[in-house]
């Protein structure tokens, strides 16, 4: 199995086919490349770039220009994100789908649940 929760505690000693039960309150927020944006990886396989992971805004924050490789899913649990089209408020879910083109942001921040069949592209040079 390639699929791995970063620091999860235990899951070197599960059986492959043994649950993963993650509780993210135990998991460090982690910084990410792009200023104001953290994450919990709850789930990756490096293999085949498949990511779920919650996301952490500070108020402001941006993620410029990118493409979704694949579909990319995200359901706002706080806060509210944007981009060109509309926003996706708290309790809210939005799909994209693959070639799809934006740049997010979070005005008051925000807090989500993110599901990625594989990574972004990034588009924007300085990034």
């Amino acid at each position: 199995m390639t699929a791995i929760t970063p620091g999860l505690q235990g899951q070197d000693e599960l059986a492959p086919l043994a649950s993963r039960f993650v509780d993210p309150e135990t998991l460090s927020w982690e910084a990410t490349p792009y200023e104001g944006v953290e994450w919990k990886v709850l789930l990756r396989d490096e293999s085949t770039g498949l990511l779920t992971a919650l996301f952490r805004w500070a108020p402001g924050a941006v993620l410029p220009l990118h493409e979704h490789v694949e579909i990319e899913q995200t359901y706002v649990l706080e806060g509210r994100l944007e981009d060109e089209e509309g926003e996706t408020l708290a309790g809210q879910y939005v799909w994209r789908p693959q070639g799809s083109r934006h740049v997010a942001r979070a005005p008051e921040g925000a807090l989500m649940l993110a599901f990625f069949l594989r990574p972004n592209r990034f588009l924007d040079s300085a990034s």
